[in-house]
């Protein structure tokens, strides 16, 4: 059985070709900076990997030339061969605590959603609905960012707020990018040789999150109601002091919609550094001493830091800390100050082990109190693992 695992971020597009159950990886690839400048894919195949510059002003124009490589590379001889097609949903609320086959209902609910998760469902949605009109035979299946995160107590997932905001609408943490975190507990777990493990997984990338997870079980995580909450991303704020909002309505005469839309478009990176939503960009810049780069890259290595530090704090003492997402599995420098800010908690950084892009390895002294590892997340694998065993029957 083929299964397509389609991962939709709010600036790129993995995806990868399984045939199942085997796990057999029939093609992989990634679409990089949809919606920005220089956008390009890459392709994976037979242990070769082609490389495309091209114009890619959103997602639908990915998955259109998606399926047409999947031709063109002979992965299939025609699109009928694909007999499922798994997604990642970043936003699933109370009513998905796990994977669900695509209904007219269930993208009712995601669109619905939309307002609380705005960079990714609309796309994750848009995703789904061009590979239901291109694939009409095929099952598709959502995997929601939310469902690992279920497991957060009452305390760790409400907000200070009148209780009734969450009885009557909703209002409480959810979490995401919950596969992710859920496949590195997996493998720190398999790493240590335990599964009774208290541990810290870093997701970086344009979005970002921190997970601190006992025993497999997720006990907190650091986005919230949105994935707006938390760390310093790409384009979005992280945390921030909400009267800010009504402040700068009134100073600037922009509307809630418009400030909300500058919070998750126009902030994070982007907002410091005025140069880009894109941390390789941010780093160029680093390098070329441009300060409002160095600011940029200090505010997201503090906030980073101090989530790892209070999960610390919440999880009695840590087993293992990993990395990553695409800054936190290529970004050198990133682990690096993240490392040397830690050092307080016993951790020393192995700089030459630390000198890798994309590849798993442990960055961390022998004599670290607190073993630090990069591990390439594998979400994709996750997802079809899902949607093989929703389809099969």
């Amino acid at each position: 059985m083929i299964v397509l695992a389609i991962n939709a971020g709010s600036s790129s597009l993995k995806f990868t070709g399984y045939r199942m159950p085997e796990e057999e990886v029939l093609i992989s690839g990634v679409f990089q900076r949809i919606g920005i400048d220089n956008s390009f894919y890459t392709i994976k195949i037979n242990g070769e990997k082609f490389e495309e510059d091209v114009d890619l002003p959103d997602h639908k124009k990915a998955v259109e030339i998606l399926l047409d490589e999947l031709i063109k590379h002979k992965v299939v001889n025609s699109l009928d061969e694909i007999e499922a097609v798994g997604h990642r949903v970043v936003h699933g609320g109370e009513k998905y605590s796990d994977s669900v086959v695509v209904t007219e209902d269930v993208k009712k609910i995601i669109d619905e959603l939309s307002d609380i998760a705005p960079l990714h469902n609309p796309a994750n949605l848009m995703g789904i609905e061009v590979f239901e009109k291109m694939l009409p035979h095929a099952k598709n299946v959502a995997v929601f960012d939310t469902a690992f995160h279920q497991t957060m107590a009452t305390d760790a997932y409400l907000y200070a707020v009148p209780y009734e905001w969450y009885t009557n609408y909703g209002v409480r943490k959810y979490g995401f990018h919950g596969t992710s975190h859920k496949y590195l507990s997996q493998r720190l777990s398999s790493i240590l040789g335990r599964d009774d493990c208290k541990v810290i997984t870093c997701h970086l990338g344009n979005g970002g999150s921190i997970s601190a997870i006992k025993d497999g079980k997720c006990v907190d995580t650091s986005m919230g109601f949105t994935p707006n909450a938390g760390i310093v991303m790409g384009s979005r704020s992280g945390d921030i002091d909400v009267s800010i909002i009504p402040y700068v309505m009134k100073k600037t005469g922009e509307n809630l919609d418009e400030i909300m839309n500058d919070l998750n478009k126009k902030s994070g990176f982007l907002g410091i550094s005025g140069v880009s939503s894109d941390s390789r960009d941010v780093e160029i810049g680093i390098n070329a001493g441009n300060p409002r780069c160095i600011l940029a890259q200090s505010m997201y290595i503090n906030t980073i830091v101090q989530y790892i530090a209070s999960y610390y704090a919440l999880l009695g003492g840590c087993d293992a800390i990993c990395f990553a997402g695409g800054i936190g599995e290529n970004s050198i420098n990133t682990r690096k100050e993240i490392l040397e800010a830690l050092e307080v908690f016993g951790i020393k950084c192995d700089y030459d082990a630390n000198n890798c892009r994309g590849k798993e390895v442990m960055i961390s002294t022998k004599d670290s109190k607190i073993p630090c590892y990069v591990i390439p997340t594998d979400e994709e694998v996750m997802i079809a693992r899902d949607t093989y065993n929703l389809t099969v029957n």
